[in-house]
Formats: structure tokens, sequence, C-alpha cells
């Protein structure tokens, strides 16, 4: 069976306009998505037309193997996962077709990314209201299979509530266009002799009749539950004008597939209503409570107003963020020690008439007598409010060890009279599997989100998923709730659909399920005849746990494996660049899943604990998805579960030179302090051999360098030397003194940037020191030399621990150089205490000046009152581990000075990268996304500031712009 499937994916494969795969890695990192489940596909298509979709259901049905439609990936319930052919639309299905401004429509292929249409809408004042928390990387296809919601569906409605029309291709691979239509209509479609016309008369036999029409009513949840789904939507099918005669409301059968998880048809374009953009002013009431009980009672009195958000969070999710440093900023408005606040959202074209508004909530809470607080928030407050609320989420769920936050029963609705009761009957039951209940509610909504914590690795904690789970359903059921609100029924909920509205209910979803698919092509396995939840875990339960030895330490995530095991699967690595961050540079450039964070996280994840080889990193589709990280270590701070691939990818390539070797080019990148020094031996000979036609292209040819790729010149006196002269300057009363770290990279390339660094601290007044320190070993880091690297860290760590304090900081201009001092030294370090505590007084530049200036060391009337404008380009290692408000900070000084900050992510360069050969285009490609069209619009005479050398050199190449460190514009600047 196998071999004959591998011989029909190898014909279909050559007629395809678009891709398919079915190699062990791409089948790997399509086996999950954001759930807790895992099934390996047969394979994984990319189709660039309906013609290959058509083909695609054709081969599913012939080879009986299922069709698992996929956008994201983001889905909580399993709904992307199975062992057919995953049909990712997410790479070519991305068009906005049109837009009718007069009927306020779209129309949209599946695979545009929800954000990604706001930002097109804007200008024209509409939006798409559904957003989800994954908003900027979901896709329009997505939302419309789970009937996706968010925190606007109390004002603006879910998914399907949007949904006009709905252009598919039916199971025997004809296309059909699902619109509104009137109930003549309806009856003339039935008569067709076509898949179309059946499907017609189907419906219309299944519902036509009273009986049928009461049990739908009497057994879905209830109507007032705006987010509900529970199997096919039958319920939005009754009240139009084919099956209640005092409608008038035409009938539309895309009610029915929203929401239907891509069983029943598959969608190739979505046309949707849009909505005017919100009134401009807000203003949000954070009413605080002393029990949660209060808070939920005060949901109905809250909802009389015309609210925009009705959102809850328990102590639980504040108290998580009480030793955030990033996020003491954001508890500005807490007062007391509350055990919920509701934050309640008004709206007003006016922030009097907003303002008025939220005088008049407040009173109606107020009278209640449940609340003891109300603080207001309004503009960019709100946000901050906002921010705590998910960043205190997202720290509850970063657990390290098995024990995880599991969705199951996360996505619960019930009516808002029902709310209170509900949940202290829900927290009883908690109790009673020793679970600690945490709120975080769509309270407006009715609906509760709570993941319990358990091992799915263990059998026993398994065995208590299934069991929270049921429980949970049959409250849900006594209350006529909706198991799901908004995240779908897919593999965790799907098996209990049919407990939830009867069986004569769920026979009527089987029946609709087999008229349009009657072959069971279209993701099998879902919301009706669905998989045991408990089946096609991601873990082996009572597995013996692999043992993997590493030379980084990994003990903060309990070893490397479950480190990439982090990965929750949510995929915001898949953002795009006008999402802003820098996370996943590799994968804004190709949108290839294996070039994600998660992809690569899933990789390493898959062969480390499947692989039989002795040496479990040395697999060839391994070094295929780390190839193209740039090891920027976005992902350490911008991922909500803090992977870091760039640790992962060091240590990888450690493991993987052990059995495979190292090139030429790889020992030449990762010795190039070792060449550079003797390079600066003779450096005018040197830089001409790197100029001169000849040489020059032999040096690259030799090293495999993009020959579009300037070599990087020597400095003609490198910065030890210089200091040897500049040390006689230091002032004799210094308010402190810095230890400066001269770097391999500014030592020998940047040596001009050293002596303004030394100059700019001593006309500060502060006294600089250089000692005799090993280089930094970033370069031996990012080519797996690990053992070099130690041996660098270590002696840095033996030779600075003692001349290091408060005091006397150790400070470095190179971000990549300075910063591992804070990040692979604790991971490389013999002693990780020691390495911790010289980690504490170690600060780029930036940030040391930055703090003295805080401090009022240092004052605007050492600078110059000239006006200028400035842009700044941070480091990616800057942005991740320290924050490039420090840059902006400093540059900011002079009274005149004009700095803004270009939200460009990653540079493309990022150390040797940017010369291979190989990807020189990709590299250029990634500068090409936001920073080479900013700097080639800045004028002139506008200063380009970029802390890093490769950012420096990425930048000329890119633009013929020469970019300056932040400390030359000061020391420039000093007078």
């Amino acid at each position: 069976m196998i071999t004959h499937l591998t011989e029909a994916l190898t014909e279909l494969k050559e007629s395809l306009d678009g891709d398919l795969f079915f190699d062990d890695l791409h089948k790997t990192l399509y086996a999950t998505d954001a759930s807790v489940y895992r099934q390996i596909p047969a394979g994984v298509a990319f189709p660039k037309s309906e013609q290959d979709i058509q083909q695609l259901i054709l081969f599913a049905e012939k080879n009986k193997i299922g069709l698992i439609p996929r956008t994201a990936g983001t889905s909580l319930a399993g709904q992307c996962v199975g062992d057919g052919l995953v049909v990712d639309v997410s790479k070519y299905f991305t068009e906005i077709i049109s837009l009718d401004l007069q009927n306020k429509t779209v129309t949209v292929q599946p695979g545009v990314i929800r954000d990604e249409l706001n930002r097109y809408l804007e200008p024209h004042g509409l939006f798409f209201a559904p957003n989800t928390s994954t908003s900027n990387r979901c896709m329009i296809g997505g939302m419309v299979g789970n009937n996706s919601s968010g925190t606007t569906s109390i004002q603006y409605g879910v998914t399907r509530d949007k949904v006009l029309q709905l252009k598919t291709i039916l199971s025997d691979a004809s296309t059909v266009r699902f619109q509104e239509i009137s109930a003549k209509a309806f009856h003339k479609k039935r008569k067709l002799n076509t898949l179309e016309g059946k499907l017609y008369s189907r419906i219309y036999n299944q519902l036509n009749n009273a009986k049928a029409q009461e049990e739908i009513r009497s057994k879905f949840p209830k109507p007032e539950i705006h987010r509900r789904n529970t199997g096919y939507a039958l319920d939005a099918l009754l009240d139009n004008s084919v099956f209640n005669k005092e409608s008038e409301q035409p009938f539309n059968m895309c009610k029915l597939l929203s929401g239907s998880e891509g069983t029943l048809a598959f969608t190739t374009e979505i046309t949707l209503q849009l909505d005017e953009l919100p009134p401009s002013n807000g203003v949000m009431v954070a009413a605080h409570f002393e029990s949660i009980t209060a808070c939920l009672e005060a949901v109905v009195p809250g909802m009389q107003h015309k609210l925009y958000a009705c959102e809850m969070m328990d102590k639980v999710i504040l108290d998580c963020t009480l030793n955030n440093r990033e996020q003491q900023k954001n508890r500005f408005f807490i007062e007391g020690d509350p055990a919920a606040i509701l934050m309640l959202e008004v709206r007003s074209n006016t922030l009097d008439d907003a303002r008025k508004q939220a005088l008049e909530l407040i009173a109606t809470i107020d009278n209640s007598g449940l609340s003891y607080a109300y603080p207001t928030l309004e503009g960019s407050q709100i946000n901050q409010a906002l921010e705590l609320r998910k960043a205190g989420l997202g720290l509850l769920g970063n657990i390290v060890g098995d024990r995880k936050a599991v969705a199951c029963i996360e996505d619960t609705a019930v009516a808002l009279e029902d709310l209170a009761p509900y949940i202290n009957e829900f927290s009883a039951l908690m109790a009673d599997f020793k679970q600690d209940a945490v709120y975080y509610a769509h309270a407006g909504a009715g609906e509760l989100h709570l993941r319990p914590i358990l091992d799915l690795k263990k059998a026993d904690d398994v065995e208590l998923f299934r069991k929270i789970t049921t429980a949970v359903a049959n409250m849900v059921k006594k209350y006529q709730g909706s198991m799901s609100g908004e995240h779908g029924d897919g593999l965790v909920r799907g098996e209990f659909v049919e407990m939830m509205i009867g069986s004569a209910n769920y026979e009527r979803l089987k029946h609709i399920k087999s008229s349009f698919d009657p072959h069971n092509v279209f993701n099998p396995g879902k919301l009706v005849n669905a998989n045991p939840m408990d089946e096609n875990l991601r873990y082996t339960p009572d597995r013996e746990e692999p043992e993997i030895d590493t030379l980084l330490n990994f003990d903060d995530s309990q070893g490397i494996l479950r480190a990439a095991e982090q990965c929750n699967g949510t995929g915001d690595c898949r953002k795009l660049p006008a999402a802003g961050g820098t996370m996943c540079p590799s994968y804004r450039a190709t949108r290839d899943e294996k070039d994600s964070t998660r992809g690569r996280a899933n990789a390493l994840r898959e062969f480390l604990t499947q692989s039989e080889r002795k040496n479990s990193f040395n697999h060839k589709e391994l070094k295929e998805v780390f190839d193209l990280c740039l090891s920027c270590k976005a992902c350490a701070s911008e991922c909500p579960s803090n992977v870091d691939v760039a640790a992962l990818k060091a240590e990888f390539e450690y493991q993987y030179k052990k059995e495979n070797g190292s090139s030429l080019r790889t020992r030449a990148f990762a010795f190039n302090a070792y060449l550079n020094k003797v390079g600066a031996v003779l450096p005018g000979v040197t830089n001409r051999l790197y100029k001169a036609k000849l040489s020059g292209r032999f040096i690259r040819k030799t090293l495999e360098v993009a020959p579009e790729r300037s070599l990087p010149p020597v400095s003609k006196r490198t910065l030890r030397a210089r200091f040897k002269k500049l040390k006689a300057f230091n002032p004799k009363q210094p308010i402190k003194t810095v230890y400066l770290f001269a770097d391999e990279f500014t030592n020998y390339l940047d040596a001009q940037i050293g002596e303004d660094a030394v100059i700019l601290l001593q006309r500060l007044n502060y006294e600089v020191r250089i000692v005799a320190h090993a280089e930094s070993g970033r370069s031996f880091i990012s080519k797996g030399f690990l053992k070099e690297a130690r041996k660098a860290a270590q002696k840095n760590i033996t030779i600075f621990k003692d001349l290091i304090d408060e005091e006397h900081p150790l400070v470095g201009i190179e971000p990549s150089a300075i910063l591992g001092f804070r990040d692979e030294y604790i991971r490389l370090a013999k002693d990780i205490e020691e390495a911790k505590i010289l980690a504490k007084n170690t600060c780029t530049i930036e940030e040391f000046l930055s703090a003295e200036i805080k401090a009022e060391r240092i004052k605007a009337a050492s600078f110059t009152t000239e006006a200028k404008k400035l842009k700044i380009h941070g480091h990616c290692h800057q942005k991740s581990l320290s924050g490039i408000e420090h840059t902006f900070a400093i540059l900011n000084l002079p009274v005149n000075y004009t700095p803004t900050i270009i939200p460009s992510g990653c540079c493309g360069m990022a150390g040797s990268f940017g010369y291979e050969k190989e990807h020189y285009a990709l590299s250029m490609q990634i500068g090409e996304q936001t920073l080479f069209p900013v700097v080639r619009k800045a004028s002139e005479d506008t200063l380009i500031a970029a802390p890093g050398t490769s950012c420096r050199h990425q930048i000329k190449d890119g633009t013929q712009r020469q970019a300056q460190h932040p400390v030359t514009i000061l020391k420039n600047a000093l007078v």
C-alpha cells in the first residue's frame, strides 16, 4: 500500500502546478498544529490553482485517503492534523481579489492573513471585525473553518455573521458558489441534477419538519450564546424563508459551512461583509472586585451598555506579572489586591461622549455594590492594560517541564445569565480534580478559557485528560451551553458532539456529512465519526524519555528536547513584516513552514525523539531546517514560549559537525578573529588583496562567498594599538571606571568606532580600561565550534569575574559580542552562577550611557544644539536581549536631535550568513522587506545609526549609504 501510494504521489506531483512533498521532513513539519495531537500525513500539497485542488480531491477519493485543509496551522483542537494529504493554501492562495466599497464587502482567497486584510482596508475606513489572538498570522480560510470570533464579538458578531459568499470545490470536484438565495431560488436549486442540487434537496428533507426543528432548537446551545460551535450549525439554517414562513431572511449555505472545519467542501474564495472602523475614541473601565463571583455577577448589568470589550482577568494572571520588570509599567491602574478585574470598553467619535458613557457604566456597576474601584483608561493606557493581561497569560503558560496547560475545556461558553453559577460549579469541579482554576474569560460573551495542567507523557494524566473533559462536557450540557465557543471541535471535542446535541441531531450531522462528502475525503475524523480524544497524541504515554547529551547547558528547560517541546505550535513566528517585530526573518522571506521557528522546533523534537541513530542530531533533514536560520534570537524574546532556536542551532551544528566535519568556509568564518589578526599585521596589503579584482575573486571563490558581496576592510591600526595612546587621556577624577570589551570585530575591523567610544567616555568623565582578554566566541558559537567557544567564554569569565561590579561595569560596542556574556556564556560556563553574576554587570555601551543619562550624570549640555534627523536600525541581538530604546535614549539627548526607530526587523546579514553565496539573495531579500526602502528614502543629511557591524555592512551593500555606530554619532556631537 505504501509503495503504491508513493508511486501515485510521484505521478501526482508531476501533474500539479503547485508543489507536493512526501519526504520525511515535510511530513514531520505538518504532523502537528497548536494542539496536543500528532499524525504523520501521507504528504503535503501547496496548490497554486483551483485545478490543483480538483486534482487533489479526485486523487484522495481514488486512493482512499483524506484531505486536511490548512492555513496557518494555529488550531488548538487538532483540526489540521490527519494521516491523509495536508493541503496548505497559505503560500499561494493569498490574493485580495476585489473590494466593493459601495456594499462594504471584500472577496479574498483563504490564505489572506486577517491583520494584513485589515491593513489593506483601513484607508477605506473599513475592517473585518472578528479578531482572534492569532490575528497577525491566522488566515481568513481558517477563521471561516472555525467560525472564529475574538474580543469584538459582543459588538460585531462572529465570522459566520460576516460570510456572504463562498466559492467551493465539492467532493466530486465540481465548483459551486454558495450565497444568499430566496426560497424560490432554493427550490429551483433542489431540481438540479448535480451534487449541488442533491445537497439542497437533502438539507430540505432533513430540516423541513417540525419535529426536526424542535429537536434542533431544544438540544443545540442556547441561541443567545453568540459564540457557539457544536457540530454543524443546523440551528443557524432554520431562521430563513425556506424553513420559517414568517421570516424574510434568505437562505445561505455559508451558515452551515462556517465552522464546518473543512469537512464538507474545499473553499477557494470568501466574500465578507465589512464594518466601518470602530469610533476612534475609547475609554476602558477596569472595575476591581474582591471575588470572582462578584466580578461575574457584574457582567449582566455591564452588558446593558454598548460595550466594545468585556474581558476578565483574575488574581492568578495579575500575580504572574508582579515580578516581571517589563510589565511593571503596565500595572499602573491596579488598586489594592483585586481577586478579579473586568475590563469594559466604551467608544465614541468624541472623547467627551466616551467619558460620559464610561461614567454611566461606572454608575451602573457601583449601584450593584459589586465593585470597589473603577480606574478609567484612555489612549495608550488601554493597550497597556490589554498587554498586561496578555503577558500574564503568556507567563502562566510558559511552564518548564512536561506538565503543560492543555487545551481541552478551554473554550466553553454559556448564556450570560448562567455565567456566575456555571463558574461556581466549574470551580468546584476543578477542585475535585485538584486543578487550580485560572479565570480568563471573554466575559461579555459568556466564554471561559481555562486549561488544566497535565503531563500527557503519563498515562495517568491522559486518563485525567479524558475525565476532566467528559465532566465539563456534562456540565456545559446542563446549562445548554457550547463546548466550543470559538476554537472548534476538532479532535479534542469531536467525540462529545453527540452527547451535547443528542443522537437524533447527531444522525442529521452524519447525513449532511455523507451528502457533501460520501467518500469521507474532507478532513475525516473531525466533527462527526470523530476519533477518540485520547488517541493520536503528540507524545506516547509512559514512553522512555530520550537522554540527549549536549555541550550547551539546557538545564533551564530540563534538557534540549524539552527546550524544543516548549514550542506550543501557535505560530507567532509566521507573522509578516508589517506585523512588527523580527521573528522569523527566514520565514518572512520564504513563507515555508520549515523556515519558521515552529518548523525548526518541531523537526528537532521529532528527530531527537524518533531517531534510532547513536547521534540523533545526525540527520540531513535537520541540516535543511536550520540552514536558513539567521540566529537572530528574535524567537528567544518574541516567541510566547521563548523557544531559542539560535541556541538549538548552535548545539545542532556542533553535534552534526562531529559526524560530518566542516568545510573550509565554515572554519574560516569560525576562526575569523585569527585570520583578521593575521591580516592586521599588514592591513594595507590585506585590503588591497580584498579590493583587487583578481585576488578578491579568488578569495570569494575559495571561501564560497557571494561575488556581489564586498569584503570588510581591516582597520589600519587595531583598537588595542590605539588605546596605548588613548589611555593617557583618562580623567583623573572619573565618575566611574569602565572596562571596555575590545571584541574581535571592533578591534580588527571597526577600530575607529572603538576609538570613538573611548574618546566619548573619557570626555564624559569616565575612566576607560581595556585588559587582555579572549575573543567573544560569537563566530565559534554561530558555526557550532562550541568547545572553542566554551574555552573563550571560560577565559573571559575568569579574567573579568574579579574586576567587574556595579561601579566597574563591562561595556561592549558590538551587540552580538557583548551580549553573549548575558546569553550563551550562561550555557557554556563551568560555573553558571559565576557567569550570571558577571552578566548582571555587563552591558552594551548604549545601555550604560542610557543609565547614566537617567541618573543625570550625562547631560545635554555636553552636546551640540545643531539640528539633525536620525534613523535607527537595531541589531537583532540587541532587540532580543537588551532593547533598542537605549539607543533611542542616547541619540535623543542632544536637544535638537530627532531620532526615529526603523521598524526593520532583521537586516538579513547575520554575521557570515549574508556572505555565503547560497544565502546572499535571501539575505538581500530580507533587507528589502523594510530596512533598505526606509534608508533609501531618507534624505542625504539624515544620519543612519546601526550598532551592529553586520548591519552597517548590509546597509552599505544594499543601499550604498554609510551607517554609523551610535557612539560615533554622539562623539561627533560633543562640544
